[in-house]
C-alpha cells in the first residue's frame, strides 16, 4: 500500500479531510463574494475598507496567545466543533440581514471580529490537531493532501460563483459557507481520538504557560527567522491587499467585474494545487532550507505585478494579476507545507498550541496594524501608491530565511530532540 493511501486510513483523518474540503470550497466563495458586497453592494470607503480588513482578523493580535495556553488545556478537537458553529452562525447572519434590507458595513465589521474570534481557535487547534491523529511519519503527507484538496475546491469554486453571480446577489450565497461550517463540525463530531485534556494539577498560571510558548518560538532559531519573514510578509501583503478589491472592481481604477475576480481566483488556486502537489517532489530536489527560502524570495518578488499592473494597457492589466496571483499562491503553498510540517517535527507535543498560537500571533497579529495602515494611507495618499509601498516592502522580507542557516539545511530537525 502506498504512503498516500496509508494516510487516508489512519483512523479519523478521513472525516477530517472532507469536512476541511468541503468548508474551504464554502470560505472560497465567501472570499470571492466578500469584497463584491464590501465594494458594489455597501460602497465602502477605502477607511472602511482598512477597518473591515482589522476586524477579520482582529483577534489573532488580541486573543491569540490566550487560544494557545487554553487549546493545550483543552481537547482540541471540540474546540474546533464550537468555532465551526460560531462562524457559521455568524455567517448565516448576513445572508439574513440583506435580505431584511438592514446589512451596512458596520455589521460586516462585528460579524468580521466574532469570526476572527472563532477562527483564531480552530486554527490553533487545527494546527496543533494533526500530529495528534497521525503517527510522526505521516504529519507531512496529511499537511500536503489537506492542502492540496484545499486548492482543488479554489480551482472549481470561482467559476461555479461567477455563473452564480450573474443570478444570485452576493450576499445569498454565504449561505453556502455556513452550511459548510455545519459540514465540518458534523466531521469532526465523528472522530474518536485519544486525546485527554490537560491534568489540572499540572497547570501553572496562564501567564507562564503563554510565555512558554512565546520563549520556544524566540529560542528555536529556524522557527524565530520563519516566524519573523512570514510576519512582515504578512503586514506588507495586507497593506496591498486591503485596497486590492477598490482597485479591481472600482470604474475609476480597473473596473473589473466579479467574473474577471473569480477567473483570477481559479488560476491562484491552480497555482495553489500545483504548489501543494509539488512540494515533496521540491523538497527532494531543493531540500527543505532552500525551499522555504527560495519559495519566500520569490514570492516578495511576485508582489510587484500588482501596482505594475497600473501601468500597463488595460488589457494586458488582468494577466498581469492572474500570474501575481497564480505564482504567489504557488510560493506560499510550497513555503506553508514546508515549515509547517518542520514546527510540528520540532516541538513538543505538550508545547504544540502556545508554539502555533505564538506564532499565529505574530505572523496574523500583524494583519490587523497592516490593515488598518492601508485604510489610513488609501485615505491620505490615495490606492496606488499605497499599494506600491506594500509591494515594494514586501521584497525585503524575505531577508530573516534568507540570512539564515535555511538557506544550506537540505533536512531540518526530525524531532524536538534533534532540534
Amino acid at each position: 500500500m502506498s504512503e498516500k493511501l496509508k494516510v487516508s486510513k489512519q483512523p479519523g483523518f478521513l472525516a477530517l479531510w472532507i469536512g476541511q474540503t468541503v468548508s474551504s470550497f464554502g470560505s472560497q466563495m465567501t472570499g470571492i463574494a466578500f469584497p463584491v458586497i464590501a465594494v458594489t453592494f455597501l460602497n465602502a470607503t477605502e477607511l472602511q475598507m482598512g477597518l473591515l480588513g482589522a476586524a477579520d482578523t482582529s483577534a489573532f493580535l488580541i486573543f491569540g496567545l490566550l487560544a494557545g495556553a487554553l487549546v493545550d488545556r483543552w481537547i482540541k478537537r471540540k474546540v474546533m466543533i464550537v468555532a465551526d458553529i460560531v462562524r457559521m452562525v455568524g455567517i448565516g447572519l448576513i445572508p439574513l440581514l440583506y435580505v431584511l434590507d438592514y446589512l451596512n458595513i458596520y455589521q460586516l465589521m462585528v460579524i468580521g471580529v466574532v469570526g476572527s474570534v472563532a477562527t483564531v481557535f480552530f486554527d490553533v487547534s487545527y494546527q496543533s490537531y494533526v500530529p495528534i491523529l497521525l503517527p510522526k511519519e505521516y504529519i507531512g503527507l496529511g499537511n500536503s493532501r489537506l492542502e492540496i484538496t484545499s486548492q482543488i475546491s479554489g480551482v472549481a469554486s470561482p467559476g461555479i460563483v461567477g455563473t452564480l453571480l450573474k443570478f444570485v446577489k452576493a450576499p445569498l450565497l454565504l449561505i453556502f459557507d455556513a452550511f459548510s461550517f455545519a459540514v465540518s463540525a458534523f466531521s469532526l463530531m465523528l472522530i474518536r481520538d485519544k486525546e485527554v485534556p490537560a491534568v489540572k494539577a499540572d497547570r501553572r498560571p496562564i501567564t507562564k504557560e503563554i510565555a512558554e510558548g512565546l520563549s520556544f518560538v524566540w529560542n528555536q532559531r529556524l522557527i524565530r527567522a520563519i516566524s519573523f519573514t512570514t510576519s512582515t510578509s504578512n503586514l506588507f501583503g495586507t497593506i496591498t491587499n486591503t485596497m486590492f478589491a477598490l482597485y479591481f472592481f472600482r470604474s475609476m481604477y480597473l473596473g473589473f467585474d466579479a467574473v474577471a475576480f473569480g477567473v483570477m481566483t481559479a488560476f491562484a488556486s491552480v497555482g495553489g494545487l500545483l504548489g501543494a502537489s509539488t512540494t515533496p517532489k521540491l523538497i527532494k530536489l531543493f531540500g527543505e532550507g532552500p525551499l522555504i527560502v527560495i519559495s519566500a524570495v520569490t514570492m516578495g518578488f511576485s508582489q510587484l505585478f500588482i501596482p505594475l499592473s497600473w501601468l500597463m494597457p488595460r488589457e494586458l492589466a488582468l494577466p498581469a494579476l492572474i500570474f501575481n496571483a497564480t505564482f504567489t499562491s504557488f510560493t506560499v503553498l510550497t513555503y506553508n507545507i514546508t515549515q509547517v510540517t518542520a514546527r510540528q517535527r520540532i516541538c513538543p507535543k505538550p508545547l504544540l498550541g502556545r508554539m502555533n498560537a505564538s506564532i499565529r500571533f505574530m505572523v496574523w497579529g500583524c494583519m490587523p496594524i497592516g490593515a488598518l495602515l492601508s485604510g489610513l494611507l488609501g485615505d491620505s495618499i490615495g490606492v496606488i501608491p499605497t499599494m506600491w509601498i506594500g509591494a515594494v516592502c514586501s521584497v525585503f522580507a524575505a531577508g530573516f530565511v534568507l540570512f539564515s542557516p535555511l538557506r544550506t539545511m537540505r533536512q531540518m530537525p526530525q524531532t524536538p530532540e534533534e532540534a
